[in-house]
Order: C-alpha cells, then structure tokens, then sequence
C-alpha cells in the first residue's frame, strides 16, 4: 500500500519537499463532462447564451485556473507552467459539453492537479453561464486520463465502464 505523501510521521499535513527530485518533463491530461438538456446546449452551439460566448469564457477560465492551481490546492506547489490547453467539445450524445485539459511543465514535480484544476473551473464555467437556461446540469466524469514524468512515471486510465 503506498503511503500519502502530505501526512508526516504524526499525522499532521505537510507540503512535500521535492528540493532533491531532479527536474523533468512533465505532462498530465485531465477530463470531464458536463450534461445538459440537449435545448440548453443548442443554446450554447448557436452563441445565443446570455453571457456570450460559453465554450470561449470555459476555456480562458480553465487555463487561468491551472495558473492558480497552487493558491487553490493548500499543499500544491507553485509552478512555472509551460503548456496548458483547455479542448471544450460538443457531445451530443450526452447531451453537453465534453472539457479536457492538458498542462505542461520541467519541474520537481508533477501537474495532475493543473490539468484536474482547469477542468473543474472549465465545467464550472460552463455551468455558471448556462444555468439561466438549466439548472438541472450535472457535473460528472472529472479525472486525470494520463500523467508522465517523474519518478513515478507514466499513467494512463482505464477506459470507463459505464
């Protein structure tokens, strides 16, 4: 079983020291939906949202969010990103919008929680300039497809079972 890494030895929470770790390429690819009446995403496809554009604010907002992952996350380092990319997609079939992030970096450690951060602030975005028109939206799928770099090197996740 492995340990966490943000408890010490008493319990109590730590942020890591990663001082020792030597810098790599790191990359993390997040995910998440956000389902919604298919009227509601009409709305949104046609640009006729009252607050404007929903897809364009979901993705600023999701790369700034990446940005701030750290002030955010209380044990999260401050990093210098050098990549992140916010892909706001249709899906009909859900009904709604599918959000994937991917953020970048050569550090000490890792950015799963950027990209896990620019996907929830991206789908809680979305959410916020719709929810005039759809209250009843959901939330769902957030998690982190893939990572590489580090110590721990690369994870990829197991494609859903519902």
């Amino acid at each position: 079983m492995a340990s966490l890494t943000h408890i010490d030895a008493e319990g109590s929470a730590r942020m890591v020291d990663v001082s020792d770790k030597a810098a790599t390429a790191r990359e993390a690819l997040a995910e998440g939906r956000v389902a919604m009446a298919p009227a509601t995403l009409d709305l949104i496809l046609s640009g006729n949202a009252k607050k404007g554009d929903v897809m364009g604010v979901a993705r600023l907002a999701g790369i700034m969010a990446a940005k701030r992952t750290h002030e955010l996350i209380p044990l999260c380092h401050p990093l210098m990103l050098t990549k992140v990319e916010v892909e706001v997609v249709p899906d009909p079939a859900l009904p709604g919008l599918h959000v994937t992030a991917r953020a970048k970096t050569t550090g000490q450690t890792g950015v799963e929680m950027e990209a896990l951060t620019a996907v929830s602030v991206a789908c809680l975005t979305i959410y916020d300039m719709a929810k005039a028109a759809d209250r009843g939206m959901r939330i769902e799928g957030i998690r982190l497809l893939e990572k590489s770099g580090g110590a721990s090197g690369h994870f990829r996740a197991e494609p859903p079972t519902d």
